[in-house]
């Protein structure tokens, strides 16, 4: 990267912390199919309220990367721009508090309520800032915390509780720099890879690798729960069909198969128990099928 580029990441990157970029919404991205016109505006607007325009500019470059492909129609890009946009916004302490602030702004302060959610403390401290995030988890470690549980109140009844919401919410200006984010942004990616993958070595498993976004939403154990049973399923099924190491000519019903094992079962046990069932058929009929 070259010093000029080099600035101007670090620049796109400070801009949210210190709350002095354009937050102008960028403009939908030229040669869009029309079909995804509202599902690409309805994006922006939710990446601008979540984070800012920088975000929403983020979301519009990787969509760009899309526009134009002869293998992707209309009604998968509006899928994928609906689908990133939902992930790209994933649901954490921030998140939640503007949510209820939204709610409570919406209703012209008529609706007022409490909610208790609980979140595991390594989960609220990858929210931090990295440099500050990593040797605190390192001591959550050591002393054996980093998987307690504690309850976060999340109230609009009062005016300690709005100033609160008011507080964290605030704390997005940190979201970028944090662990969390990282994470999430190299999930995207490889999503995205895989369906770029897919569509190149079978197209026909395209949508459902597609909707597998669907497999990942919520906080704390539902999300972690989800996003391990997502890689179970590329790591266990879709990737070595890519890579040429499992002949499976049936990836879409494999997927479906594999989801319908998922159960909210932290070892895996049924899914585990699928994927290599699947892995087994996929490769007792290869030597038929290659005869």
């Amino acid at each position: 990267m070259s010093d000029h580029g080099l600035v101007s990441s670090l620049r796109y990157l400070f801009a949210d912390f210190l709350d002095e970029e354009d937050h102008t919404p960028p403009f939908l991205p030229d040669g869009m199919p029309e079909i995804a016109l509202a599902a690409v505006s309805d994006g922006i607007h939710l990446l601008m309220e979540y984070q800012g325009a920088s975000y929403a500019r983020l979301y519009v470059e990787r969509l760009q990367r899309l526009i134009g492909r002869s293998d992707v129609d209309g009604a998968m890009f509006s899928e994928i721009a609906r689908l990133m946009a939902r992930r790209m916004a994933y649901e954490d302490a921030i998140r939640i508090a503007q949510l209820k602030l939204i709610e409570f702004r919406n209703s012209e302060g008529r609706v007022r309520s409490s909610d208790i959610k609980h979140f595991r403390l390594d989960e609220l401290v990858d929210a931090l800032p990295a440099v500050a995030a990593e040797p605190l988890l390192d001591v959550l470690d050591q002393i054996g915390c980093a998987h307690r549980r504690v309850a976060i109140p999340f109230s609009t009844a009062g005016r300690w509780g709005i100033r609160r919401l008011k507080m964290e919410a605030w704390l997005r200006r940190w979201r970028r720099f944090s662990i969390r984010y990282r994470q999430e942004c190299i999930w995207v990616e490889r999503w995205l890879h895989m369906i770029n993958r897919s569509l190149a070595k079978q197209p026909e498993a395209a949508h459902a690798i597609i909707e597998t976004a669907t497999m990942i939403k919520g906080y704390g154990d539902a999300y972690r729960q989800g996003l391990a049973d997502w890689h179970a399923i590329i790591d266990g099924l879709a990737k070595p069909t890519f890579d040429g190491v499992l002949p499976l000519a049936n990836l879409a019903g494999a997927v479906a198969e594999a989801r319908h094992a998922a159960m909210p079962d932290p070892r895996q046990v049924a899914l585990k128990r699928t994927i290599a069932q699947i892995r087994a058929r996929a490769l007792a009929s290869a030597p038929a099928a290659a005869e």
